[in-house]
């Protein structure tokens, strides 16, 4: 049966149960009340989590498969530790972490902290730790919801890619330069290729770009330019985020 708990114990070894689960590296049993606390205070606190990010990602979007793997992380991981059952095996688990490489696109830093939240969250809960887990929940939570709401560390400018299609007799060089110079705040050639057997060349910019300037008029200064050739303003958007009104 389940006893009166101290918040901020252990609950694997404060809370008394049958013992269905033994740990036969280290003959260390864990009830089913341990492992249904634990397991289900991960998976709510997994939830929460998912929900300030979506309220700290409303308006420039998420993933909705990022958003499920938040919740799916920290009962992953406090079923393993719960199975390993010790402070040195959670220690090898959270080494084993560094190791793991992902070959996916680089996202942003954000995202990648959200991760580790909720692995942290999850960690404690396999532990034991539930109170610990819950204050953690909350003032990280409250703290980022927070710095959202503020727009801390905003930048009023914003960092794109500039893909300029121009015919190949076209000599570039200093050709955009009055045009770039009006609407960006700063801006480099990054690369030069050709495109469509060599008949026509993209140029490639990475620009800083004001959030209070008309794009339409820069894009159409731009096109004046080229001979009214494509032009692509990148935003480093995915495709499949979901934004909220």
């Amino acid at each position: 049966m389940l006893t009166a708990l101290n918040l901020f114990g252990n609950i694997i070894n404060d809370l008394e149960d049958d013992s269905i689960f033994t740990n036969g590296a280290s003959d260390t049993s864990v009830g089913a009340g341990q492992f249904f606390v634990c397991v289900g205070a991960a998976l709510v606190l997994g939830f929460l989590i998912s929900l300030i990010y979506i309220a700290t990602h409303r308006k420039e979007g998420y993933s909705q498969s990022y958003v499920t793997t938040i919740i799916m992380l920290p009962p992953i991981i406090a079923l393993i530790l719960i199975l390993i059952n010790s402070t040195a095996g959670a220690l090898t688990l959270a080494g084993a972490f560094t190791l793991v490489r992902f070959r996916s696109v680089a996202g942003d830093p954000k995202d990648i902290a959200y991760i580790f939240y909720a692995m942290a969250t999850g960690v404690a809960c396999g532990i034991g730790y539930i109170g610990f887990a819950v204050v953690f929940f909350i003032v990280l939570g409250i703290v980022m919801f927070a710095l959202s709401e503020i727009g801390f560390g905003t930048c009023k400018s914003k960092h794109m890619t500039l893909k300029i299609t121009i015919p190949e007799n076209l000599d570039y060089q200093g050709v955009f330069e009055p045009v770039l110079s009006k609407y960006t705040t700063y801006h480099k050639l990054r690369r030069v290729k050709t495109t469509n057997f060599g008949t026509l060349f993209e140029l490639i910019y990475s620009v800083d770009v004001n959030d209070d300037i008309d794009q339409k008029k820069f894009i159409d200064e731009l096109r004046a330019l080229n001979g009214n050739m494509t032009i692509n303003l990148v935003f480093f958007r995915y495709d499949d985020k979901i934004y909220e009104n």
